[in-house]
């Protein structure tokens, strides 16, 4: 079960999306669907979190949300995303939904970096390279011994 963050609905949801702290919302928010999925007797290794991006979320907040992608970690559940050829890939890097594979994949792969588990894609081959770099680098820098 997918549990994913969106602010407002899909009618209204990109008119005005406005945060104090997006990080610190969305956890806010995923981890009361948590409580709620558990209390009515799902297992807690039946969910997965999203933080939603592009759901009521401006490129801002999409921005901050990858960078900060590992504080997620504190819901001990794994982290899926979805990036491929959204709208902030537009915005970022001016061009049209046919063109934003290379963001897409660049995306994925710092989400990978920064601790997603799951990547949802429309472009499979290129974004499993992608995701295979990211991973590597992050289980590099897990397991890399730094002299004192």
């Amino acid at each position: 079960i997918c549990l994913m963050h969106m602010q407002g609905d899909p009618q209204t949801m990109q008119l005005a999306p406005s945060y104090s702290s997006v990080v610190e919302e969305v956890i806010a928010f995923l981890a009361e669907r948590v409580v709620a999925c558990v209390e009515a007797g799902i297992s807690r290794g039946r969910l997965l979190v999203d933080p939603g991006f592009g759901f009521g979320k401006r490129l801002a907040d999409n921005l901050d949300l990858v960078a900060h992608l590992s504080e997620l970690a504190a819901l001990e559940l794994p982290i899926l995303v979805g990036m491929s050829r959204k709208g902030m890939l537009g915005q970022m890097t001016g061009r049209d939904v046919d063109g934003r594979l290379a963001g897409g994949t660049a995306a994925a792969s710092i989400a990978v970096l920064n601790g997603a588990l799951i990547v949802r894609t429309h472009d499979v081959s290129a974004t499993v390279d992608a995701v295979k770099v990211g991973h590597a680098v992050r289980m590099a820098s897990q397991t890399m011994v730094r002299p004192s």
